[in-house]
């Protein structure tokens, strides 16, 4: 997939901005509700719909288990935020949100990672039917 068709390119631009302002307002260093309750603040001030907390049944061969994930937030109805305040996205975080994708059956998801010192970091993930074949092959190139 080239640059000109990413996938909810336009709206991934303007989540990441929303998530750029909040970062250069508050900086590193408060814990991860601040940062949420902030970008939900500058959300709305964007005109940007979203949900707050979803709830992301799993089913397991057609039936629903008890346990379910719960998203941060869901902007346009189909991007899953992650949110993070800690000091470096790693393999757990991109985990994280991989699964959210798969129990939601939504194709893209923003980890946005608000606890770096010098920069807000994040990391646009979308699942594809290969998603766990080319996680396999990162995790066994990187082993080399």
């Amino acid at each position: 997939m080239n640059a000109q068709s990413l996938l909810y390119k336009e709206q991934t631009y303007s989540i990441i901005g929303a998530a750029l302002e909040v970062y250069n307002a508050l900086g590193n260093g408060f814990l991860e509700s601040v940062y949420e309750e902030a970008l939900m603040i500058e959300l709305q001030l964007r005109k940007i719909p979203f949900a707050h907390q979803v709830d992301l049944p799993i089913d397991y061969k057609g039936t629903p288990l008890t346990k379910v994930f719960c998203a941060d937030m869901i902007a346009y109805g189909h991007i899953i935020l992650e949110l993070k305040a800690i000091h470096q996205l790693g393999r757990n975080e991109e985990a994280q949100l991989l699964n959210y994708l798969k129990a939601s059956h939504r194709q893209l998801g923003l980890l946005i990672n608000f606890g770096s010192s010098d920069k807000l970091e994040w990391k646009r993930m979308v699942l594809t039917q290969t998603s766990r074949q080319k996680r396999i092959t990162d995790q066994t190139t990187q082993l080399k």
